[in-house]
């Protein structure tokens, strides 16, 4: 059996903020292969991208403590010397910023950037980098590559500076990318155009990626498994085709729910509006001791909900014929079958919250039997 690229245990970020302890992410834990990508979906604010910036030492000292493993290649990402971690950023992982403007030097070039991150981890001559920073620029999709190398992150759009975050995140053909939002800023053509990079870059090397985003179209096109969080935990992860298709926790089916459905057949003239969750997530500092989503949850099947925290545990029975013995398909929840889980917004009439399976118009769901969904279908 092919060794994981990455292997993450229990992994567990607190801060201490002015209102005390914020649990941002709780016994977090996944592995990703070789070749492997395996998508991180969720609102915003629920662990996502600290989860990641954790793994490579990139939160505040004194604010943050990281517990848990988080094994790259062989070694503890955790447990590293700042030397040692220094070196492993680059080749080992690199990692694509959710914030473009943020993560560029505003009074370097962008050339000198690129170059810098190049001659840090590889044993080349000025001039070789340089070119080797065209030769990046030009594969991500930017107009004029040589003359870009020496403009500001100023002078270029919102979208070019986001593709040199990549480019400088690909410089060193990492064995890990971590892409968070890689490919929020750009258009559908150009988002095609990187998707397809990194797919090169996996087929090439065996890199494996973490794809954090929020846009489902592109989980069902490019990812393998996918991790559903919520309130710093995972709720629900499987293949693509068992979350997307199969959804078992009532907030990964509001995540669907709320998505549109070209196919969906107007009623008297009027197509029925998306379905919402209602409420908001909860605050880091005071999560519920229960089912992290019981306060939101319009199921509340099982009276345990409030007071105990479901496990996270297989759902997929063994003699399913969908079923991956290597990739199982989890839920925390205890109301994947409870009457009626399969609805949000159930007093509308028009039945526009509606979603999962059960719809007969396949709101809510992926696959090739949707025609008019977007993205969808397996890969």
């Amino acid at each position: 059996m092919t060794e994981p690229v990455l292997e993450v245990e229990d992994l567990r970020v607190r801060l201490r903020t002015p209102r005390g302890r914020a649990d941002v992410v709780n016994g977090l834990s996944y592995t990703v292969a070789p070749g492997e990508t395996v998508a991180v979906v969720g609102e915003s604010g629920s662990g996502k991208s600290v989860s990641v910036l954790a793994l490579l030492g990139l939160l505040p000292r004194g604010i943050a403590t990281v517990t848990g493993r988080a094994v790259l290649q062989g070694e503890d990402l955790l447990t590293m010397k700042p030397e040692r971690l220094r070196q492993v950023r680059g080749p080992g992982a690199g990692m694509v910023f959710q914030d473009p403007m943020t993560s560029l030097n505003p009074v370097l070039t962008i050339g000198r950037q690129l170059v810098e991150g190049i001659r840090a981890h590889q044993d080349v001559d000025k001039a070789a980098a340089r070119r080797r920073a065209g030769e990046l620029l030009a594969e991500v999709g930017l107009p004029d590559p040589v003359g870009t190398l020496d403009r500001y992150p100023h002078e270029l759009s919102g979208g070019m500076r986001q593709r040199v975050v990549i480019a400088i995140a690909l410089c060193n053909s990492p064995a890990l990318l971590i892409a968070d939002e890689a490919t929020t800023a750009l258009d559908v053509t150009v988002q095609a155009q990187i998707i397809d990079l990194v797919e090169k870059l996996q087929a090439e090397r065996g890199t494996g990626v973490v794809w954090i985003t929020h846009d489902l179209g592109v989980v069902a096109g490019i990812a393998d498994r996918v991790l559903v969080m919520y309130g710093g935990r995972c709720v629900e992860d499987g293949t693509v085709d068992d979350v997307l298709e199969n959804p078992r926790h009532p907030y990964t089916r509001g995540l669907l729910g709320a998505l549109p459905d070209l196919a969906q057949p107007a009623v008297d003239g009027v197509v029925p509006d998306l379905a919402t969750v209602p409420g908001t997530p909860p605050a880091p500092t005071d999560l519920p001791a229960g089912c992290v989503f019981w306060p939101r949850c319009p199921v509340r099947g099982d009276a345990r909900c409030e007071t105990e925290q479901p496990p996270l545990v297989q759902i997929t029975r063994a003699d399913d014929g969908r079923a991956r013995l290597d990739l199982p398909h989890r839920a925390a929840t205890w109301c994947a079958e409870a009457p009626g889980a399969g609805t949000f917004g159930t007093e509308s009439p028009s039945g526009a919250g509606t979603f999962g399976t059960e719809s007969p118009s396949g709101a809510g769901t992926f696959g090739t039997e949707s025609p008019g969904r977007a993205g969808g279908g397996a890969r």
